[in-house]
């Protein structure tokens, strides 16, 4: 366990060598097991964050700590210049838990979106269209593509001049949707439940209607599961919820549980759009993050998660919608599986500094959304206690005028 000394060494090396991208931090995590995570004093939380639903078997699952460390003592990279063994069974098994299509592998969800924005102005090169209809609230990553796809004005600030071929509608609005496509629109491309913006799910018959827009208008349609795939909401991907397959998706973040590893699959009528020397990734697919990627499709099959995350989900929301009858302030509980958001009319900066102080670690999403996104490993009593800890951090608690 680090002492004060290794604390305040750390801090010092931060800030003298590591770029101020993210706002200061006053504490240090170095352990996890499961739900639970302990920082540098030995202090225990209640880890409801799950690195931003990236460990979503938990912290050091033994599934994929035995497959990494194997792994990394037999073969960790050799480039795609070269076949290796896992690339083609992670893929596979992508493929049998989705839509059977082709799968192209990088490092992050950005890179992911990246490579379905590039897949779609490759498809429509030849017939002059490039434009991609994004929604309002969206996030799709940092790069200056995704960044320019990402519906959020306040995370463009600054990067100006947007890259082109772009437009924004509102979500869950099908006939604005369907006003703004143009004869340069190509694509699509949406998260079927946003995160970043609020935890706001596709109602069915909206997604639905896309679908068929874009069959009738010759688009493809694009989803980012990179928050809301990969078992968070019950199946493997979002977007079996709904009985609506598209054109391609990305992925990203719990596909290696903390092991970085993003992908982007394509139905297999594709397969020629992108052919060799249009797209690569020198860290993409490597032994050592597809074994930790084969590792969680493992556990999916075999040790009950995704009825887990169901079941949980439905008491998680159970019991906030308790909550909310206990406390005016709380507008809304939504989301689906353990995918969810509660809407507060309180600061919610506020509940989750109450929260911590009391054991709890969990999220924000936009400026008023408490987002709660524990691994989907999590058992009832670990449930009940976030619930508990959450009722006392809102006891108090005032309205914002």
């Amino acid at each position: 366990m680090s002492t004060v000394t290794d604390y305040s060494t750390t801090m010092e090396q931060q800030r003298r060598y590591v770029l101020g991208t993210y706002p200061p931090a006053d504490m240090m995590l170095v352990r996890g097991q499961g739900a639970r995570v302990w920082d540098s004093q030995g202090t225990r939380y209640l880890d409801f964050c799950a690195g931003i639903s990236v460990c979503n078997l938990g912290h050091c699952h033994p599934r994929v700590t035995a497959a990494i460390c194997a792994q990394a003592g037999k073969l960790v990279h050799v480039s795609n210049l070269f076949y290796n063994e896992n690339q083609p069974r992670l893929a596979a098994l992508i493929a049998g838990h989705s839509f059977g299509g082709r799968v192209f592998f990088c490092n992050s969800g950005a890179e992911a979106n990246e490579g379905l924005i590039k897949f779609a102005r490759k498809w429509g090169h030849d017939q002059g269209r490039y434009e991609i209809l994004c929604m309002k609230d969206s996030f799709h990553g940092r790069t200056l593509a995704t960044l320019a796809a990402t519906g959020r004005e306040k995370y463009r600030k600054g990067f100006s001049p947007d890259m082109p071929g772009f437009r924004f509608v509102p979500f869950n609005d099908l006939a604005a949707l369907a006003q703004a496509v143009g004869p340069e629109t190509v694509a699509v491309l949406l998260e079927p439940v946003q995160g970043e913006g609020g935890i706001i799910a596709a109602r069915p018959e909206y997604l639905k209607g896309v679908r068929e827009l874009c069959d009738r208008r010759n688009l493809l349609l694009l989803f980012d599961e990179v928050q809301c795939g990969m078992g968070r909401t019950g199946t493997c991907f979002a977007y079996q919820q709904y009985g609506v397959e598209p054109d391609a998706m990305s992925m990203a973040k719990a596909l290696g549980n903390g092991v970085p590893i993003g992908a982007f699959e394509v139905q297999a009528k594709y397969d020629q759009v992108l052919t060799p020397g249009t797209h690569a990734s020198t860290f993409g697919g490597t032994p050592l993050a597809c074994a930790a990627g084969i590792a969680v499709f493992e556990a999916f099959d075999q040790d009950g998660v995704l009825d887990n995350c169901c079941r949980m989900g439905a008491l998680l929301r159970r019991q906030l919608e308790g909550l909310k009858a206990a406390y005016p302030f709380v507008r809304e509980v939504r989301g689906l599986g353990l995918m969810v958001g509660v809407d507060l009319a309180v600061p919610v900066k506020d509940i989750l500094v109450r929260a911590r102080e009391r054991g709890l670690l969990a999220l924000s999403a936009g400026e008023t959304v408490l987002r709660l996104l524990p691994p989907l490993t999590v058992s009832a009593a670990e449930v009940e206690e976030a619930v508990g800890i959450l009722a006392a951090a809102m006891a108090g608690a005032v309205p914002a005028p």
